[in-house]
């Protein structure tokens, strides 16, 4: 009766914030249920910043006990990239105990309904917003992320995908209804009647495969998506990013027991350094979804051997800006060069190749040529950088030794337009953050095939790369957008242009290669930026992401309906 209670209370507590989140992807109008702003927290049981940061410190050199069943081991040896040993320990899981728990609570979770499902998520949501400050150090010191962006991405904005997700997931299992009542008129006989009755019905278990430098961004849509439409939850996290989903998975933990369910229907799969569990664990045969975020070759072995599993993966793509001419030339350089700094460049969103036509383009500051347009930018993140502070507030660290090594290199494939330099960070002195490096590349039609160019341009170089690529025309720009999106996939596509043709050809090419495109930006949105309830992240058809974040088409194959009909 307890738990009945709480269902209802959580019913009430939750079904307003629900129903606006629904209404908001029906209009794609700016909506969030969670604060972006580091001072709206501290009341109503929200932890403030001082109260996070000593939860956050808290935690650390700790043992993390989830109280899962199948634990053999205790694992760990995160390093933040910050220079921090975060020294936690987590339950290293026999999943040949696990999996049967996770699975035992499946029934109750079913039965429960789409409605109640979808509040149980919300309130774990609430819980994990409370403490979004705590969340925000463990973000910051996994994914490298300086602090205001892991606070605001790793927190609200994760928040909001993750309701998103649970709103989408509702949409699709309330779609068909409960129950019908059939009659088939049989003229002179008597009509026949069948009662019908509806469940959605889970796949199984689902396995959500975490990313190291977007943990919860990335990591609450397939979540929240799988448990609300009644699978069971395996998360496994990129094992220098363990920490933000270890905390997430203890909160969802906590409040399922709460009301009344299986708390296994949530649980964490950390590993040994090494172990590489996440194949053994995509080909079991009790994971049905899969939900992966990473490299392009692990993303292509698991839709290939994860055979018995719907996988949603986000893969490696090249995303491209095509700078044809301009109506704000200052405001495009700002704009393109916060762009490539934010993150130090590790994002999946951020472009890589800026296709300008040798000969100039038009602005409105009289016309640009292709060096003067690479020489400006250069300038303006210079500038944007120039202050070591605000560059550590916008760079955060470098996540890896991989970007590191691929920041380096880059200086050798070609003229360097702006080179990268060393920021020191007082704060984190271990800490490795560089400024971008902006090296010129020839892509002009006859260089296409073969040339050291294209070997550069046509591959993805995560982290702080941009090239330079001086093209014939804006004709040749648009085919070399529409084979970079065809073979190599793309996140986001940008696009400067003042001229009519061109911004209908632009939109032509990305309509038919499925890329998401954003046209003229010169303010305070940024092509590498989206927000939930509006913006589709990545579109699922093209090769940097068979999903998108977050449409129907995500959630509806985590379940089936299934049918029982009987005479009335």
């Amino acid at each position: 009766m307890a738990a009945e209670l709480t269902v209802h209370a959580l019913i009430a507590k939750h079904r307003p914030t629900l129903d606006q989140a629904l209404e908001a992807i029906r209009t794609r109008a700016y909506w969030s249920p969670h604060p972006e702003h580091p001072k709206a927290y501290g009341e109503h049981g929200s932890l403030d910043a001082a109260a996070g940061k000593a939860a956050f410190d808290a935690v650390l050199g700790t043992r993390l006990d989830l109280g899962q069943p199948g634990t053999d081991d205790w694992v760990g040896g995160e390093v933040s990239p910050y220079g921090v040993e975060l020294g936690v320990t987590y339950p290293h899981a026999d999943v040949d105990v696990l999996l049967p728990a996770m699975k035992a609570g499946q029934r109750a979770w079913r039965d429960a309904g789409a409605e109640i499902r979808a509040v149980v998520c919300l309130e774990i949501l609430k819980r994990i917003s409370d403490r979004t400050h705590e969340f925000a150090h463990a973000v910051m010191h996994t994914s490298g992320q300086a602090f205001m962006m892991a606070f605001q991405a790793g927190g609200p904005h994760a928040q909001d995908r993750g309701l998103e997700a649970v709103a989408y997931a509702y949409v699709e299992q309330v779609r068909t209804p409960d129950t019908a009542e059939w009659t088939k008129p049989q003229g002179k006989r008597d009509p026949l009647a069948l009662t019908k009755r509806f469940t959605p019905v889970p796949r199984g278990i689902a396995l959500v495969i975490g990313c190291n430098t977007f943990p919860t961004w990335n990591g609450y849509p397939g979540l929240f998506a799988s448990l609300a439409t009644g699978n069971a939850v395996l998360v496994k996290p990129h094992p220098r990013a363990v920490l933000p989903l270890a905390l997430t998975v203890s909160v969802a933990r906590e409040v399922l027991a709460e009301a009344g369910f299986d708390p296994n229907l949530v649980a964490l799969a950390a590993e040994r350094p090494g172990e590489g569990i996440a194949k053994t664990l995509a080909t079991r045969p009790e994971i049905r979804i899969i939900d992966y975020t990473g490299s392009t070759s692990f993303g292509d072995w698991l839709e290939a051997n994860a055979r018995q599993a719907q996988v949603h993966t986000e893969k490696a793509g090249v995303n491209t800006v095509l700078v044809e001419s301009t109506g704000d030339y200052k405001g495009m350089l700002s704009n393109l060069a916060f762009s490539l700094s934010l993150y130090s460049g590790q994002m999946c969103t951020t472009p890589q190749n800026l296709l300008i036509p040798r000969d100039g383009i038009r602005t409105d500051q009289g016309p640009k040529s292709y060096d003067e347009v690479v020489a400006d930018l250069a300038r303006a993140v210079e500038g944007l950088l120039g202050d070591d502070a605000r560059a550590n507030a916008l760079l955060g660290a470098i996540v890896n030794p991989g970007v590191k090594a691929r920041l380096e290199a880059a200086s050798g494939l070609g003229e360097v337009a702006l080179a990268s330099r060393e920021v020191s960070n007082p704060d984190f002195p271990d800490a490795v953050v560089r400024t971008p490096v902006i090296v010129k590349l020839d892509g002009a039609r006859k260089y296409w095939e073969g040339t050291d160019d294209e070997a550069a341009f046509m591959s993805e170089c995560f982290g702080p790369v941009s090239f330079a690529v001086a093209v014939d025309s804006a004709a040749d720009a648009l085919d070399l957008v529409r084979r970079t999106v065809r073979e190599k996939g793309a996140m986001t596509v940008g696009a400067y242009t003042t001229d009519e043709e061109v911004e209908e050809a632009v939109q032509e090419v990305c309509l038919e290669e499925a890329a998401q495109l954003s046209l003229n930006l010169t303010g305070g949105v940024y092509v590498n930026q989206t927000a939930a309830f509006s913006d589709f992240h990545g579109s699922g058809g093209n090769p940097a992401a068979n999903a998108a974040l977050t449409d129907g088409a995500f959630v509806a194959n985590r379940f089936r309906v299934v049918e029982v009909r009987r005479e009335a």
